[in-house]
């Protein structure tokens, strides 16, 4: 497993490294297999990122080979302000040449966000079932360490058994899918963005070597054997100093961008 905090003077600067780690993950991933497996991520944090993607990567990534799931969606409807598809699709895939039919927002139109949730366990079943993962999931870190939208406490901490699940948030639109922790951890890649003094006590506690994952959800995504990667803005990582988990065996260390 491949570890790494990346620290950025500011929020712009990040997100624009973030995109381009992430560009150069899929393009080696589809040079290697023909195709890509991508979890995007709400929050505003990943807006830039976006951004970046759909205008210096939208001609040289493969986008038709690329297909496109969400990591969480607040049970709204796709054209609703809090919307994670709407907010992916007007930054990012209203932009380049992925094929509407490799899009795969999670469904918000059922009455029952337990059984939207069925559908999306079916769908990511299919897709994954046979032992495949992931190749780049992106998440962005909350106030509270939740990624995606397990929160703290959540039952998508413990569940072994679904990609997704329906959830009920501590914060509105409340009623929410996420994948579950499992899901994650089985992505080849994961890159975690953190931006604003907001999220500096939340990386910290995560990062702690006693981390607990139910108070912190994000230390629940550090088991996977994959390559994770922070990115982080000098605000976010203000109290990272004496981290000493940051240094060591694992390459935790921070490096300043």
């Amino acid at each position: 497993m491949k570890r790494g905090v990346r620290v950025f003077r500011s929020a712009s600067e990040m997100g624009t490294a973030a995109a381009e780690h992430a560009a150069a993950v899929l393009a080696s991933t589809i040079d290697a297999s023909d195709r890509c497996r991508l979890v995007l991520t709400g929050g505003t944090t990943a807006s830039v990122l976006y951004e970046v993607l759909a205008s210096r990567f939208r001609e040289t990534l493969r986008w038709e080979d690329t297909h496109v799931f969400w990591g969480d969606e607040r049970y709204v409807g796709h054209t609703d302000p809090h919307s994670n598809y709407r907010m992916a699709r007007e930054t990012l895939l209203d932009h380049v040449r992925c094929p509407s039919h490799q899009i795969h927002p999670m469904p918000t139109d059922f009455s029952d966000p337990a059984d939207a949730a069925r559908d999306y366990d079916r769908l990511l079943d299919a897709e994954l079932g046979g032992g495949a993962a992931f190749d780049l999931v992106l998440l962005s870190l909350g106030t509270d360490a939740h990624v995606a939208s397990i929160f703290p406490g959540s039952a998508a901490l413990d569940d072994e058994s679904h990609w997704a699940l329906a959830v009920t948030g501590p914060v509105e639109p409340a009623s929410r899918l996420t994948l579950t922790a499992r899901s994650l951890r089985r992505a080849r890649h994961i890159m975690i963005l953190a931006a604003g003094t907001s999220k500096a006590a939340a990386l910290r506690a995560t990062l702690e070597e006693a981390a607990d994952p139910r108070l912190h959800p994000a230390a629940a995504i550090l088991a996977t054997t994959g390559e994770l990667t922070w990115w982080v803005d000098d605000r976010a990582a203000a109290l990272l100093d004496d981290l000493h988990s940051l240094d060591g065996a694992e390459g935790r260390q921070v490096t300043h961008g």
